[in-house]
């Protein structure tokens, strides 16, 4: 085991238990834990929503496609931070103003009922754990390289951290988390990139030329067609990308945790602007590892690219500066892999135990106590699947979980918002078509069905890796058509209430005009 590696593991997780310790020295409620009381401001929560949103798969994926890819590699972070502008525009300020702890708040706000709000918490629950399960995989994997530890001791520890956090912690613990961790991300990948740039005598075409000595691409790094197959490949995986962000719900419940809209707008823009220079910080990561470290020892080290950015940091600073890099990875996905807990348990506690089965009558010492049960129950239904999946390539699961949301979600929340016809057949028909579609697509295509290295070993039924640009449709469809054919009456003052109130924050229908907290 390597000492300095793992001195910088225990300074991580001993910092996070320290943020744990303090959360839960506070007084706390249901609206403490499942939404900070509201309590943060724009720019904490906008550092909160880039350390929830920039998870393992940016940090070290994105830096390893654009070493093996090049410009392909970088189209991926350009729909990640363009996801941002639909979130800003349409969708973050009318979530604030409809909902109280979930995404499944927010539909029910037009549409009340038990089975519309068992629906939408069945896709939040489905999505959060299909994202954390890749997510601990990863996490288990890094440690046992990097420390030498036993693959599930490692899914263990880390499984049993992320459970502590929420529990004792709820969501100030899990912002703090995040903060946290955006600031070692930044901080980090801004040394590497000042080092990077340093060694080159901060000459950009100096830099380029060594990239193009260092790749058998060589001036075709620079050009498109290395990653994808084919033009709509990329074309559905940027759309997922694009509209995907917007319906994903550990996302959206950040929006609850700022005070009011302004609040709102600020984090968005914040976490725009942090995840814009991630992007381009990962850029030059990706560069500089093709030119230091070269294109063929990455490919002998690690043939999927995901450790560029610990191998550049070794060749800019040495072990040390591996293993500081190798911790802000550590620190980003439990971070990540937090907020996805708390989601996940907003939807079962908050959702189903408290407004489905016990109308809405369950006691505040009650309600945080099935909150607390339900996060622990979470935490070990992901390690169990995390055990099993040691051996078997889990990064579809990320692609699927984008579909979902962008298929189901995203649809069912515009029209929601925004059409006056829609209604609740046209919910629970655009929620179910959409799940499927991109359920029956991912697992008919070539992440499971592959002659190769599928997990079943045939020519697959579906041709595309990402099949957002077929799933996406459907969904919206799905949503259409279920609301023109179902023929209900259309409740246009019902439309107009929840209008007002998504736009302004002001609630008609209350005496004062202004939302219930």
């Amino acid at each position: 085991m390597n000492r300095t590696y793992f001195l910088l593991f225990l300074f991580i997780v001993g910092s996070t238990l320290i943020i744990t310790h303090w959360a839960a020295q506070r007084k706390q409620t249901t609206r403490q834990f499942f939404i900070a009381d509201s309590s943060l401001s724009g720019f904490q929560n906008g550092m909160a929503i880039a350390g929830d949103y920039i998870s393992a798969a940016s940090f070290l994926g994105i830096t390893g496609a654009i070493a093996l890819g090049g410009y392909d590699g970088f189209l991926y972070s350009i729909g990640f931070l363009v996801s941002y502008l639909l979130v800003l525009l349409v969708i973050a300020e009318p979530v604030r103003h409809l909902g109280k702890y979930s995404l499944a708040d927010v539909i029910c706000a037009r549409f009340p009922g038990n089975r519309i709000r068992l629906a939408v918490a069945a896709v939040t629950f489905t999505i959060s754990i299909f994202y954390m399960i890749p997510q601990l995989v990863a996490t288990g994997l890094l440690v046992r390289l990097l420390l030498g530890i036993d693959y599930s001791v490692s899914v263990l520890v880390i499984g049993s951290l992320m459970t502590v956090y929420v529990v004792f912690g709820g969501m100030v613990a899990t912002s703090w988390v995040q903060i946290i961790k955006t600031v070692l991300l930044m901080s980090g990948i801004f040394l590497l990139s000042l080092m990077l740039l340093s060694r080159f005598d901060w000459q950009l075409p100096l830099l380029l030329q060594h990239v193009k000595a260092g790749t058998p691409l060589g001036d075709r790094f620079f050009s498109p067609g290395h990653l994808f197959s084919t033009p709509l490949e990329a074309l559905s995986l940027h759309l997922t990308l694009f509209i995907g962000t917007a319906g994903l719900p550990h996302i959206l419940i950040r929006f609850f945790t700022v005070k009011d809209a302004v609040a709102v707008r600020r984090s968005v823009i914040t976490a725009s602007w942090i995840i814009g220079l991630f992007y381009v910080m990962t850029l030059a990561l990706g560069l500089g590892t093709v030119a230091l470290v070269g294109w063929q020892r990455l490919v002998e080290t690690d043939p999927t690219g995901n450790l560029a950015a610990p191998l550049l940091a070794r060749e800019l600073g040495g072990d040390f500066l591996m293993a500081f890099i190798a911790a802000i990875a550590f620190a980003t996905i439990v971070a990540v892999v937090t907020g996805l807990v708390i989601s996940a348990t907003t939807s079962l506690s908050h959702d189903i135990y408290n407004q489905i089965f016990r109308n809405s009558t369950a006691t505040e010492k009650e309600q945080l106590r099935i909150a607390k049960w339900t996060a622990g129950g979470i935490g070990l239904i992901s390690i169990l699947f995390s055990l099993g999946l040691e051996n078997i390539n889990v990064a579809f699961l990320v692609s699927l979980t984008f579909v979902i949301a962008a298929s189901a979600n995203l649809p069912v929340i515009l029209f929601t918002l925004y059409w006056r016809r829609f209604n609740e057949t046209g919910v629970m028909v655009g929620l179910t078509s959409g799940f499927l579609a991109s359920l029956v697509a991912v697992i008919t295509g070539p992440h499971i069905m592959n002659p190769g290295h599928g997990w079943i070993t045939t020519e697959p039924l579906f041709p595309l890796l990402n099949p957002g640009v077929v799933a996406i449709p459907v969904g919206f469809a799905g949503a259409f058509l279920g609301t023109v054919l179902s023929r209900r009456p259309v409740d246009k003052e019902g439309f107009s209430r929840m209008l007002v109130q998504a736009q302004t924050g002001m609630d008609p229908g209350n005496p004062v005009g202004r939302r219930p907290s």
